[in-house]
């Protein structure tokens, strides 16, 4: 089965946008309602700022039909990114030095604070996996997460910390999909049955982001799309918003129609998920909801007619 969706649904330039949320749903409640009237699936980014409280995210498990699925971004602290001090959870804070304290954000390598932070984010998700509404979890490594040993070592070890919840794995680095490299990546990512995530972003011929390589690694396909904005993805101080401010061209979203329709007979499941924000993630990802149906309807016709003929 295929599922379309987007990385936000109260992303404030989607809310700002006015085209997606009637007049009148105003509200965390009705917001996500009425998304997921339209889509069943949704990916949450803001989890990677900060853990939600438990009772938000039985919350979201309420409002939803019982075939809804939220996947969830990793929290920074997980992923090896700074975070800000007032996000810590107490206590991992309380785990760490005086001398770290005195920083805003921070970055914790300390394997006690870390197994402290993926236990607090866990329990918080427990909601969603009773409800059977839990995705996978995202683990967007940065641009300086390179392909060595360590880091190998490190997807396990962030496997192994997540229990029974199933994490995918997004490379921000081109060295993890070279073409010398990509078949062991994809050969570990499936003996350790982690999600490998597809993603789609601006090219500049180098190792600063990674090329768009659909693969199947567990018995689920995922795609993560980022728009292809060029002039800001990889300008410092640029706001996220202008990094991911690009609308996908019905030509670009074709491009996409055969490797969807490719994995989707190798998974269980497959997701599509937009990431480009406001009104473009909306629209986009609809256009391809489209396109799929209508590519998947001509090729059973085609099936179906052929098969009288023989």
């Amino acid at each position: 089965m295929i599922h379309f969706g987007l990385c936000s649904w109260a992303e404030k330039s989607l809310i700002q946008s006015r085209e997606f949320y009637p007049k009148g749903v105003n509200t965390a409640e009705g917001r996500l309602r009425h998304y997921a009237g339209i889509f069943d699936a949704v990916e949450v980014d803001s989890s990677y700022y900060a853990i939600p409280a438990e009772k938000t995210v039985a919350q979201w498990a309420e409002r939803t039909p019982a075939d809804f699925v939220f996947h969830v971004k990793a929290y920074a602290l997980l992923t090896g990114h700074a975070a800000d001090l007032r996000s810590i959870p107490p206590e991992v804070r309380d785990m760490l030095s005086a001398e770290a304290l005195k920083e805003d954000r921070i970055v914790v390598k300390e394997r006690g604070p870390l197994e402290a932070a993926f236990r607090v984010f866990r329990e918080a998700f427990r909601p969603l996996k009773e409800a059977g509404k839990m995705g996978i979890t995202v683990f967007q490594y940065s641009g300086q997460f390179i392909c060595q040993p360590r880091n190998f070592d490190y997807i396990l070890f962030c496997r192994e910390a997540m229990g029974d919840l199933p994490i995918g794995v997004e490379f921000r680095n081109g060295s993890w999909l070279t073409p010398e490299r990509r078949e062991s990546v994809f050969s570990f990512l499936k003996d350790q049955d982690i999600t490998y995530v597809a993603a789609d972003e601006p090219q500049y011929g180098s190792l600063a982001t990674v090329p768009f390589i659909p693969e199947v690694t567990s018995d689920v396909a995922y795609f993560r799309l980022h728009g292809r904005n060029r002039e800001n993805w990889l300008k410092k101080g640029v706001e996220t918003s202008q990094k991911y401010d690009y609308s996908y061209s019905d030509d670009e979203l074709e491009e996409f129609v055969p490797p969807v329709l490719e994995v989707s007979g190798k998974a269980r499941e497959t997701f599509v998920m937009f990431n480009n924000h406001g009104s473009p993630a909306i629209q986009n990802a609809a256009r391809l909801r489209q396109m799929v149906k209508e590519s998947s309807r001509k090729r059973r016709s085609l099936m179906h007619k052929s098969s009288e003929n023989v």
